[in-house]
C-alpha cells in the first residue's frame, strides 16, 4: 500500500514531515495537487500531522488508475451540495431549526433514517410547491470541485449516479445539469399545488441506497473492487461499505472508521487526484 496526500495547494515541508513520519521510501507526484509516499508506513500521529497541515490523505494499493473504475456513485446533500434540502425547505414553514435538529441527529445515527423523514416530511404539509424551486435557485450550490470531479470521471468512461435520501425535485435538476447517468430519490406528494406531508412510494433510506448501486453495478458487469460510492453520514453507511473504494467528504464522525478516504480539506475533485 501508498499513501496518498492531497491538498489545493500542497506545502512541501508538510508533504516531506509527513514521509518522514511514515518512513516512506520516496515521494511521486501524481497530479500538481496529489504526491504518492511509497511504501509508507501507518504511524498513529499521522492523522493529526496532516490535518494540522491541510492535507487529505488515503492508503492506495499501487498502480490504481480511474479507469480501473466503471462506476461512481455519490449522496446528494452535504456532499454533492452545500445544504441538507429539506432544512432549507422547512425555513420556509419557520420550521428549520426544528427539522435541521433531526436532520442532524439522523446523519450521525442516533435516530433511524426513516422515522426522522417521515417527522421532518410531515412537517412541510400545506407548503407551497413554489418552496422546492426557491430553494434550487436561490440556495442550494455545489460543493466545491462538484463539476470538475463529474467531468473528469466522465472522461475516464465511469457511469455515474446520484442517490438520495433527499428528493426527486432536486435530484432531477442535477442529474440534467451535470450529467448523471442515473438519479434516485424520495418524491414528495403533491396536491394542488402544496405539499401533502408525505412521500410517494418507497422510501429512499440507507438500505434502498446500497441497493441501487449493487443492481446498478451488477447490470454494468463491474466487481466491487470497480466502484467508488461517496457520502458524509450514517445513512450512507451501507453504500459505502457496498463499493470498492468509499469517500466520506466533511464527514459525520461516524463515518470516519468506515471510509477509505476523508476530505476535509480539498474539494470533491480531490477524489481525481488520488488517481493516475
Amino acid at each position: 500500500m501508498n499513501l496518498v496526500v492531497f491538498a489545493e495547494d500542497v506545502d512541501s515541508i508538510v508533504l516531506k514531515n509527513v514521509a518522514k513520519l511514515t518512513g516512506a521510501r520516496a515521494i511521486e507526484q501524481i497530479t500538481p495537487r496529489s504526491f504518492r509516499l511509497i511504501a509508507a508506513q501507518a504511524h498513529p500521529d499521522l492523522a493529526k500531522i496532516c490535518a494540522a497541515g491541510g492535507l487529505d490523505h488515503a492508503w492506495l494499493s499501487a498502480g490504481r488508475q480511474l479507469r480501473d473504475f466503471g462506476l461512481f456513485v455519490t449522496d446528494m446533500d452535504s456532499t454533492l451540495i452545500n445544504i441538507e434540502c429539506i432544512d432549507e425547505i422547512a425555513d420556509m414553514q419557520g420550521l428549520k431549526a426544528e427539522v435541521a435538529e433531526i436532520t442532524e441527529a439522523a446523519m450521525e445515527g442516533r435516530i433511524d433514517f426513516r422515522e426522522s423523514l417521515t417527522r421532518r416530511v410531515s412537517l412541510l404539509a400545506g407548503l407551497s410547491e413554489q418552496a422546492l424551486g426557491e430553494v434550487f435557485t436561490h440556495r442550494l450550490q455545489l460543493n466545491p470541485g462538484a463539476e470538475r470531479l463529474m467531468k473528469g470521471l466522465q472522461r475516464a468512461g465511469l457511469r455515474t449516479v446520484l442517490v438520495s435520501g433527499g428528493f426527486t425535485y432536486f435530484t432531477e435538476r442535477l442529474k440534467q445539469q451535470l450529467g448523471f447517468d442515473h438519479a434516485f430519490a424520495n418524491e414528495l406528494e403533491v396536491v394542488d399545488g402544496h405539499l401533502t406531508g408525505r412521500i410517494v412510494g418507497e422510501v429512499v433510506d440507507g438500505a434502498a441506497k446500497a441497493r441501487h448501486l449493487l443492481r446498478i453495478r451488477d447490470k454494468l458487469g463491474l466487481a466491487a473492487e470497480q466502484v467508488i460510492a461517496a457520502g458524509d453520514g450514517a445513512n450512507d453507511i451501507q453504500m459505502l461499505e457496498a463499493a470498492g473504494f468509499s469517500v466520506a467528504f466533511h464527514p459525520k464522525p461516524v463515518l470516519r472508521q468506515v471510509v477509505d478516504c476523508c476530505i476535509e480539506h480539498s474539494g470533491l475533485d480531490g477524489v481525481l487526484d488520488l488517481f493516475d
